[in-house]
């Protein structure tokens, strides 16, 4: 099982393989009202991609619940943008595991418009 505290640590530090060995191979990955990502190589290069618009990004956990397969974490997260201002934006990320306890579906729900906005 994966815990939300250890899932975003390794996203701030953008270490994305090793976020991305939480995922099961055949994981399906949303953010927003984008296009759906499947599996986890196309998980790994989209986050790559999202994470090369900005020069960092900080998680502050603040509730998260678990119950069974479903873990879901309401979050303010922090973007370093490229010019160097911060922009803090709340979000929600919604995840489930499989019986390996990899993660299976995980979906993040935040207004990224701050963050790229002039």
């Amino acid at each position: 099982m994966t815990d939300a505290q250890s899932l975003f640590r390794l996203i701030d530090a953008q270490d994305l393989e090793g976020a991305g060995a939480l995922f099961a191979p055949d994981a399906r990955f949303v953010m927003g009202n984008g296009e759906p990502l499947e599996g986890r190589e196309a998980i790994v290069a989209g986050n790559k991609a999202f994470f090369a618009q900005v020069r960092g990004i900080r998680h502050q956990v603040l509730k998260a619940w678990t119950v069974e397969a479903d873990t879901i974490a309401e979050t303010d997260v922090t973007y370093l943008r490229l010019d160097g201002q911060e922009v803090t934006v709340p979000g929600v990320a919604i995840w489930q595991v499989d019986e390996d306890g990899l993660i299976a579906d995980f979906r993040v729900f935040a207004d990224h418009a701050p963050v790229f906005a002039p």
